[in-house]
Formats: structure tokens, C-alpha cells, sequence
């Protein structure tokens, strides 16, 4: 077994920063035992799997791992220290030579993000709505070949593998698997407060999601205010402060940028002037009486010009946002969100007794919300509760 150099790959301007350790007459590696076995008997194997430092079998696979690794540096006489490693990319070749990039492979991510900008500029963590993939652009990586990938993410790891059985490798698969990975430990704390049904119970009933304009930046600290039990209004003064002309430019853009929202432009144009001038009434009357009408628009572009009921254009909503986004475990939280829709912004209203709230858009239909509850920070929650249908259809 030895080991050998070779150039630094590069992509246009973009490098990577160093050279994997490249190993020959390797053994070929099959999988990880899913199962005990005896000898002679028939065992499962696992070819492909993802999973997080949180799972207790992470630890017993990625310490075989190192010991498969450890065992190909010592023969190479070498020595590595894969526990030292932030991201370590281990690829097998067919010809029983290997690569492993321990720190040195450049890493993309592919993500959504909540504003428009040009190539090269600099995208701070409240720019990003959603994270879809993380490659190695700069690294070469064949339809044969096997890959296995552990990274580190604050304090979890990632561990991805696919032993290419049938030599048919998808390289885009295993990198939307990789950004699965990264976004379920970066962002551990959103998916946390979802499954926490009495926190997200308190959340839908201030009014509160993490919404797609939000999620990155302002929604960690009404989550925190929340889960403590805290006064929200505090927080949500200091939110709304955030709001001004040009962030709410932004997000007419990305509206007017859908064909279904733009049939209703000047609606909207009405809706933003009146958030600018802080007039919630007119914000929320315009808004959550147009919110059914641009999921109608969008329906019927989906399906030859036919609309739906309301029943029909939530589960439309949610439908078009797991296409979308290529699943329900995106940060768009797609079945969250439907059922934040149903609960608070289509909630139900007692017509007899005439109560609800201005959060209610059949309440505020039939003119029944109370004047009071007609605040800005009801405005805001609309404007972004609208403006998430963006990003989904």
C-alpha cells in the first residue's frame, strides 16, 4: 500500500486548500454490518446510510471507520488523527486506490436564500432560508466510486455513506443527504421546538413560526423569549424595528417576482406603504383577505386553470412546498406551516357570538375581529405568513 500526490483541483476561482492522502491496493470495502452473524451465516449490510452524533449507532460505525482508516495510514506509514478532523471525505476508487481529504477539500452548500444578489457577494446567515445540499465542488468523484463522508457541526457530527453497490453513484443524492445532515444539527433547535407540542401550542397562539424572512436571524429570540414563558412584547418591538422601508422593498420584490402574486400587485404595493406607515388595519384587511386569492392564482397554474376550496388550496400549500424544497424536513417546515394556517390564519370564528381576533382572516372577513386586535405586530405576522406562500409555490 502506498501513498502518493497529486495536484490541487480547482473550480473557476474556487480551490481546495490542500491534498487528500491517496492510498493503493486497498481492500475493497463493502458496507457496515447491520447485524451480529456467525461465520457461515447470512448477515444484512447496510450500503448506504445518514445519520447524527445523537444516534448511538453513529459512534459504533464512525469507530470502525477509524479503525479501517487508521489501519490503511499505518500500512502507508503514516500516521492520522481522524478524531482531529472537522470534515473528513473518504473516497474509494474501483481500482482499489482511495482518497481521503482530511480539512482540505473546499465545501459548497446549496441553499434558498431571502434576497436577491449578484456572484460574490458575501451572504451572512440571515440572507440563507433553507440549506439543500453540501458538496465538494473541487473534488473529482466518479460514478463508481464509493464515498463516506463525517463532518463536524457545532458540537454533532455528520456521518453519510454510499457503497455504490451498483456502480451507478448520485453524487446530487448524497449531497442533498449531506445538507440534510448539516441542517438537522445546525438548526437542531427549530426542529426541537416543533416536536415540542406544548411550545409550539405557545407559539402558534402568539402568532409566532419561523417563518422563511425570519428563521436565520430574528426568530431565535422569540423562540427563547417563548420557551421561557417570557412577555413576547418586548421582543416583538425590537422585531418590528428591524422592518423598515427597505427590508420591506425586499420582500415585495420577491412577491411581484411570482406570476400569482403580481396579478394582485397594486393590492400589495397598498398592503407594504401601509406597513412603512404603520397602519395595521389596512395591512391586515388587505392582506389576509388576498392570502386565499394568491394560493387560488397559484392552484390554478398548478392544475389547467382549475381553482379549490380552501380545504383544497391548504394542503395544495403545503403539497407545493415539499415538491418544492424536495421534502417535508426542509427549514420551510411544510406541515408546521399547514398547520399553522389552519389554526391561526384560517382559525375558526363564532359567527353567533361574533369573537375572534385579528389574526383570523374569516374573522376579519366578516368584520368581526375586535378592534384592539388590529396591532402591528398582527400586520407583521400577516406580511410574513403571505410572504412564506412565496417561497413554497
Amino acid at each position: 500500500m502506498t501513498l502518493s500526490d497529486d495536484k490541487t483541483a480547482t473550480v473557476g476561482s474556487v480551490r481546495n486548500i490542500g491534498e487528500p492522502l491517496r492510498f493503493h491496493n486497498i481492500e475493497s470495502l463493502t458496507g457496515f454490518s447491520a447485524e451480529p452473524a456467525k461465520g457461515g451465516q447470512n448477515i444484512k449490510i447496510w450500503t448506504r446510510l445518514a445519520l447524527t452524533s445523537d444516534e448511538p449507532l453513529f459512534h459504533r460505525l464512525v469507530d470502525s471507520l477509524a479503525g479501517v482508516i487508521n489501519h490503511m495510514a499505518n500500512q502507508a506509514g503514516i500516521a492520522v488523527n481522524l478524531r482531529s478532523a472537522d470534515t473528513a471525505l473518504l473516497i474509494l476508487k474501483s481500482d482499489n486506490s482511495a482518497e481521503l481529504w482530511l480539512d482540505k477539500a473546499a465545501v459548497s452548500f446549496k441553499c434558498v436564500v431571502n434576497r436577491s444578489m449578484k456572484a460574490g457577494t458575501v451572504i451572512f446567515e440571515r440572507d440563507i432560508a433553507d440549506v439543500r445540499g453540501m458538496g465538494f465542488p473541487c473534488v473529482e468523484i466518479g460514478e463508481k466510486d464509493k464515498v463516506l463522508c463525517l463532518f463536524r457541526q457545532d458540537w454533532r457530527f455528520g456521518f453519510a455513506f454510499d457503497m455504490n453497490p451498483d456502480e451507478k453513484l448520485d453524487l446530487q443524492e448524497f449531497e442533498t443527504t449531506l445538507g440534510t445532515l448539516y441542517r438537522q444539527m445546525r438548526y437542531k433547535h427549530l426542529y426541537d421546538a416543533l416536536d415540542n407540542v406544548a411550545l409550539f401550542d405557545r407559539l402558534l397562539l402568539s402568532g409566532w413560526f419561523p417563518f422563511a424572512e425570519i428563521i436565520t436571524s430574528e426568530f431565535k429570540e422569540v423562540l427563547n423569549h417563548c420557551e421561557a414563558g417570557f412577555d413576547l412584547e418586548e421582543i416583538e418591538e425590537k422585531l418590528i424595528k428591524n422592518f423598515d422601508e427597505k427590508r420591506m422593498e425586499r420582500i415585495l420584490e420577491r412577491w411581484l417576482a411570482k406570476p400569482h402574486f403580481g396579478v394582485k400587485q397594486e393590492l400589495l404595493k397598498a398592503a407594504i406603504a401601509a406597513f412603512n406607515n404603520r397602519e395595521p388595519i389596512a395591512v391586515i384587511k388587505i392582506i389576509l383577505t388576498e392570502i386565499e386569492g394568491v394560493l387560488n392564482e397559484a392552484h390554478r397554474a398548478a392544475h389547467n386553470g382549475q381553482g379549490a376550496k380552501l380545504k383544497g388550496l391548504l394542503g395544495f400549500a403545503e403539497q407545493s412546498a415539499e415538491r418544492k424544497a424536495g421534502g417535508s424536513n426542509t427549514l420551510l417546515f411544510p406541515k408546521a406551516f399547514g398547520r399553522y394556517l389552519s389554526e391561526f390564519t384560517f382559525a375558526n370564528f363564532d359567527p353567533v357570538t361574533k369573537t375572534g381576533g385579528s389574526n383570523s382572516r374569516h374573522a376579519v372577513g366578516h368584520g368581526a375581529a375586535t378592534q384592539e386586535s388590529y396591532t402591528i405586530t398582527r400586520a407583521l405576522q400577516a406580511v410574513l405568513t403571505l410572504d412564506q406562500l412565496a417561497f413554497y409555490t
